[in-house]
């Protein structure tokens, strides 16, 4: 493919891209590129945000270049502190790299192992003496750690930056030295961190690498950034009905977000939401588990949902006779956060019974302060896309 083509390609789906031209020249060098991607296993899911930075990494692939996936083992015990407001929780070394395995695992659901080159940044951050640490400390200012956006509103709201968390720019530009790399991917919070990591390039005489950013994927709730922490997430090795009902859970306007992020093309013009949400639900199953496993989920969807025969429905348990006698509100909210893995206030879960969403054995509940007594066998129905069976 020339190197027009090939950059046709790649600007798809792309935020933003500095510069376009160097990554025309960079093309047109007639080798594969090293492309590099950064990943801190602070949890040992990759999640739908994830996954549209590992596609695009893919994509370099298909195009005959080289992945370079690192697996902050290092990096992962700081925790990036881009667009956080709070420091992250420091992890040890064991916990990091427990996490790794799965990453890997993970990951190569998107990836092609052949033209992956894997590695650790602690193989170079742990030969480092104090002084080689002090070395690379001098070449920024603090006035340029300060100038990110996420440090300055943290100091305006008088909250905490601990000195570690400075070291991370620094260590991921570094990494970008020791690799070589021609391109460095990253969601559109790393442009600080990426820019760091050029700077480092062209002090050591080597040629900078293309910061090349995708956009940043909101979580099932629609306004923030999907995280695990934040339990607002669809993890690429969840079981399919999980993934499935999920997905079905979103808001028409997240759908319409959804497809050019996870499946590359836009929503189609009057498509029906239900319909859509379906689609885009089976395709992202397909993708992660097969699609004999999306077509019985979406059969099985239908058949619980849609047809509401949910007495004969393979529905998932729920150990419900131990929590019997309970506020609705509160068993609600409970089978969520324990079955589903998502985390629904009170608030919401009180809006989804008074506008009789929850309903156990057909029986609407019209009362979120209504105790429930609950017996095996029973079928709660907490709204459209999410039902379980009480054991």
């Amino acid at each position: 493919m020339r190197p027009d083509e090939a950059l046709a390609v790649l600007r798809q789906g792309a935020a933003q891209i500095i510069s376009e031209d160097e990554l025309h020249e960079k093309l047109a060098l007639e080798r594969p590129l090293r492309v590099k991607l950064g990943v801190d296993p602070t949890t040992s899911d990759i999640h739908l945000g994830h996954s549209i930075v590992l596609r695009k990494l893919r994509q370099f692939q298909d195009l005959g270049h080289q992945a370079v996936l690192i697996i902050g083992d290092f990096t992962g015990m700081i925790g990036d502190p881009s667009g956080r407001s709070a420091t992250r929780p420091q992890l040890t070394h064991k916990e990091v790299m427990a996490n790794a395995t799965t990453y890997r695992e993970q990951a190569f659901k998107i990836l092609d192992p052949a033209p992956t080159e894997i590695v650790c940044n602690g193989d170079w951050f742990r030969a480092m003496s104090f002084e080689d640490v002090i070395r690379l400390n001098s070449r920024v200012t603090l006035q340029q750690m300060l100038q990110r956006e996420d440090f300055r509103d943290r100091i305006e709201n008088q909250q905490a930056i601990r000195a570690h968390e400075i070291q991370y720019p620094i260590m991921q530009g570094w990494d970008s030295v020791m690799v070589k790399a021609d391109v460095e991917l990253g969601g559109t919070d790393q442009l600080f961190n990426i820019l760091i990591g050029r700077d480092f390039q062209k002090e050591e005489g080597l040629p900078q690498q293309v910061v090349f950013l995708l956009p940043i994927l909101e979580g099932l709730d629609g306004s923030k950034k999907m995280s695990k922490s934040l339990g607002n997430f669809v993890a690429i090795n969840e079981p399919a009905p999980a993934m499935f009902g999920k997905l079905m859970s979103i808001s028409d306007e997240l759908m319409a977000r959804y497809y050019p992020l996870l499946l590359g093309r836009p929503l189609a013009s009057g498509a029906h939401p239900l319909d859509a949400k379906k689609q885009l639900a089976f395709e992202i199953v397909q993708t992660y588990h097969s699609s004999e496993v999306a077509r019985k989920t979406l059969d099985e969807w239908d058949r619980r949902f849609s047809k509401r025969d949910l007495e004969h429905a393979d529905l998932p348990a729920f150990s419900g006779t131990e929590q019997e006698r309970l506020a609705a509100v509160t068993l609600v909210s409970n089978v969520y956060r324990e079955v589903f893995n998502l985390q629904k206030s009170h608030s919401e879960v009180s809006r989804l019974i008074k506008q009789g969403s929850v309903e156990l054995d057909g029986v609407k509940i019209r009362d979120p302060r209504a105790t429930i007594t609950l017996e095996a066998g029973q079928v709660l129905r907490l709204d459209k896309t999410h039902a379980v069976r009480i054991a």
